[in-house]
């Protein structure tokens, strides 16, 4: 049977197992499990075996230091996601015609709570270097995809995002509730975001929506460098968003 600890979590086996596995995200990659005890509080010796075993299954990596990340096997369950896979599969081809047009960056991204997921991703070499990478994460209020995602959200998803901190990444990220607000308000109205160096100083994100039906259900972005011009590139992203989500709706 399941125990709860006093804030709320399960102290189960699985349920201490995916909070090891939840400790991890793009922010902490590599993590020893000292590190990774004191952020999801449980006892270290307690940690020490949940990584020893996760370790042996694949679902944890451990390098000749003893620091471990999410192991090949996590990342290939993630992948075998209906709902994901279909989204990514119908996406995949639109997204590579959007890079051969523009050979910047392209991103596709679903909102997990306060987060977006990074669920695809085309770069190559002369496109800027980017902090994402697929089945990564990055809170929703400081990205592109994130912030066309929460302009298209349940308002209690929007208040849950507030409520957890709006925590900056860089002096341009939004950090107060009447800006972000006001931003989710422009964003519908214009049916694009443009995030200028809010999750690094050294990129300039666009992102539009793509409907499943009446819903949003990811975000299609490029990622450029801050001296890129972003205006040409909108009326192509937005053209490969509404081509996903005619792929979409079949």
């Amino acid at each position: 049977m399941a125990t709860e600890d006093p804030h709320g979590g399960d102290r189960s086996v699985l349920g201490r197992a995916f909070a090891v596995l939840g400790a991890f995200d793009d922010r902490h990659r590599v993590r020893t499990a000292s590190e990774i005890a004191r952020a999801v509080g449980l006892p270290v010796p307690t940690t020490h075996r949940l990584c020893a075993k996760l370790a042996d299954l694949g679902a944890l990596d451990r390098d000749e230091s003893g620091r471990l990340s999410i192991g090949e096997a996590i990342w290939e369950l993630g992948h075998l996601s209906p709902r994901r896979q279909g989204l990514r599969e119908s996406a995949r081809p639109y997204m590579e015609d959007l890079f051969v047009a523009t050979r910047e960056n392209v991103q596709l991204t679903t909102l997990d709570g306060a987060e977006v997921v990074y669920v695809e991703q085309i770069s190559g070499r002369q496109a800027i270097s980017v902090k994402s990478r697929a089945g990564g994460r990055l809170p929703a209020h400081v990205s592109s995809g994130g912030l066309v995602l929460l302009a298209h959200a349940p308002a209690d998803t929007v208040n849950a995002v507030i409520d957890a901190g709006l925590q900056a990444l860089t002096p341009n990220s939004i950090t107060d509730e009447r800006t972000l607000r006001a931003t989710l308000h422009e964003i519908r109205r214009r049916g694009h975001a443009i995030c200028r160096q809010m999750v690094d100083p050294h990129s300039v994100a666009l992102a539009a929506p793509v409907h499943d039906g009446p819903s949003v259900v990811a975000a299609l972005s490029i990622v450029v460098s801050p001296s890129t011009p972003t205006e040409p590139l909108i009326p192509a992203l937005k053209a490969t968003a509404r081509g996903i989500s005619r792929a979409l709706a079949g």
